[in-house]
C-alpha cells in the first residue's frame, strides 16, 4: 500500500504495541505504580525519509484522511483529537527534546490493529510510534526509558493529563511477562503471572476518546485538588504538591494511615469551586489559572473524597497483586481475582469511570467462569480484562459471546474488534470473532 501511495519503497518500519492494564487504574498520574502488559495488537508505520521538510501522513484505514504539514510549523489542535494530531504529538515531542532546528521530512503510512477508543492505548501507541519514527528518521538516539518518558510528555500536547503508563509499557514490555511500572524515576520490574490462568480482553463496544471529553482530566484535577487540600490541612507546602503519591511520601505514612487522613480531612459531599477556594485561601481566578486544566475550567463541583479513596486503595491493590505473583501461593489465582474484582468496584463506585455496558460485561464474565474481571484503561467504555482458568477458556468465550454479543449492534462491532485472550506465559493469542 505504501508503494501504491507514494511510488517508492519505505526506508524503514516502526512498531508500538498497545497494552492491557491488569490492575492499577487512574493512579499513574498520581505517582503510583501500575501493572500492565503489552498485547500483540499494535500501531505500525512504514516510513520514507524525504529531502524536503514536509511530513506526509496517510492511513491504511481510508476513513482517516491524509494530512501533510511543514515540520517547522506544527500546530496541534487540542479541540480536535484527530488521528494525525496524535502522530504530531510524537513528532513534536522528539523535535522539542532535541531542539531540532531543521528536522527531516518524511512520508508515513500508518496501520493499526488496536481497536480505537477501546481502552487498549491505541492513541498512546500512535504517539509512541511517531516518536520512534521521528527519532530514527533524524538519526537521534535515546534509551527505551528516555523515549518512554519523552513520549509520556508528548501526549500532553493534545490536552490529556496522563501519567505515563501507556508509553512506558509500549517501550519497556518484554514477551512472557507483565511489568510493574514505577515512576520518578521510571523503572520496570518483571511480574510472573500464575500458571493455569489466561487473561481475556473483551470489548464493550462503547467507544470513549479521553481527549474528546473532559471526564479524564476532571479526575486528574480532583486528585490534584484533594492533594492540595489535605496538604494545606497538614501544614505542608501545598502549592508545590500536585500528586496524591507525593503527598503520602511527604507525610511519611502507610496506606492505612493515609486512608484515615482522607476520612478525617475530606468530606464525601462534592466540593464547590467556592469551597475549594476557601479551603486553599485563593481566589477563583487563581484556581482557574494555576490549578485547573484548560478543559475543566467550567466544572462546578468536584468529588475529592471518593477520588482519593480510590487512588490510595488501588495503589495498595497493585502492590498486593505483585506480592501474590512473587510468592505464588496455592490460591494465587483466587487472590488475584479478588483484587481485580475489588478494583472494578472501586472504579465503578468511587472513581465513577465505568459505564452500564462495562458493568454488564464484567458481571457476565464473572458468571461465565472468570475468577476476576474489571474494566481496563481509562473507562467510560472500552474493554474489560478477565482472569480465567485455562481449562475453562473455551466455555467462557462461548458464554460471553452468547450473553453479551447477541445483540446485532454489538455483533457488528465485534466483527471489527474481536474478543481475544492471551496467556503471557507462552505468548499464545486466541482470536474469536462473532459468528
Amino acid at each position: 500500500m505504501f508503494i501504491s501511495k507514494y511510488g517508492s519503497v519505505p526506508s524503514f518500519y516502526a512498531r508500538a504495541p498497545g497494552r492491557v492494564n491488569l490492575i492499577g487504574e487512574h493512579i499513574d498520574y498520581c505517582g503510583y505504580a501500575v501493572l500492565p502488559m503489552a498485547i500483540e495488537q499494535d500501531i505500525l508505520a512504514a516510513v520514507q525519509i524525504s529531502n524536503d521538510q514536509t511530513v506526509e501522513l496517510s492511513n491504511t484505514n481510508l476513513s482517516y484522511g491524509d494530512f501533510s504539514v511543514n515540520v517547522n510549523d506544527i500546530k496541534i489542535d487540542k479541540t480536535k483529537p484527530l488521528w494525525h494530531n496524535y502522530f504530531l504529538c510524537g513528532l513534536k515531542g522528539i523535535q522539542d527534546h532535541f531542539s531540532l532546528s531543521s528536522p527531516t521530512g518524511m512520508k508515513c503510512l500508518v496501520d493499526g490493529t488496536i481497536p480505537a477508543s477501546s481502552g487498549l492505548s491505541s492513541s498512546s501507541a500512535l504517539v509512541c510510534c511517531a516518536g520512534l519514527v521521528t527519532l530514527i528518521a533524524n538519526k537521534m538516539s535515546l534509551s527505551k526509558v528516555e523515549l518512554a518518558e519523552t513520549c509520556a510528555k508528548c501526549e500532553q500536547y493534545i490536552g490529556t493529563e496522563g501519567g505515563g503508563m501507556d508509553q512506558s509499557i509500549s517501550f519497556l514490555a518484554e514477551e512472557g511477562t507483565a511489568k510493574l511500572i514505577e515512576f520518578s524515576p521510571l523503572r520496570s520490574t518483571d511480574v510472573k503471572l500464575p500458571a493455569g490462568a489466561v487473561f481475556v480482553i473483551a470489548n464493550s463496544c462503547v467507544e470513549m476518546n479521553k481527549a474528546a471529553t473532559s471526564h479524564f482530566n476532571i479526575r486528574v484535577m480532583e486528585c490534584r485538588l484533594a492533594t492540595k487540600i489535605i496538604a494545606k490541612a497538614r501544614g505542608l507546602d501545598w502549592k508545590n504538591l500536585m500528586k496524591l503519591g507525593d503527598l503520602q511520601a511527604k507525610l511519611g505514612v502507610n496506606f492505612e494511615d493515609i486512608m484515615a487522613i482522607v476520612e478525617e480531612i475530606l468530606h464525601p459531599e462534592p466540593y464547590t469551586r467556592e469551597e475549594i477556594c476557601d479551603c486553599l485561601g485563593i481566589s477563583l481566578e487563581e484556581l482557574l489559572e494555576k490549578i485547573l486544566s484548560q478543559n475543566t475550567q467550567d466544572v462546578s463541583t468536584f468529588k475529592l473524597y471518593q477520588r482519593a479513596k480510590h487512588v490510595y486503595s488501588e495503589a495498595a491493590r497493585v502492590l498486593a497483586f505483585k506480592k501474590v505473583c512473587d510468592e505464588a501461593p496455592a490460591n494465587a489465582v483466587q487472590l488475584l481475582g479478588d483484587l481485580m474484582n475489588r478494583s472494578h468496584v472501586s472504579c465503578r463506585d468511587m472513581y465513577e469511570c465505568s459505564c452500564p455496558e462495562l458493568d454488564q460485561l464484567v458481571d457476565i464474565c464473572l458468571k461465565s467462569g472468570a475468577v476476576g474481571s474489571r474494566l481496563t484503561g481509562a473507562g467510560w467504555g472500552g474493554c474489560s480484562v478477565s482472569m480465567v482458568p485455562e481449562d475453562k477458556l473455551g466455555d467462557f468465550l462461548s458464554k460471553v459471546q452468547d450473553a453479551y454479543y447477541k445483540l446485532e449492534d454489538r455483533r457488528f462491532a465485534l466483527l471489527k474488534t474481536s474478543l481475544f485472550a492471551t496467556n503471557p506465559g507462552c505468548g499464545a493469542m486466541v482470536l474469536m470473532e462473532a459468528d
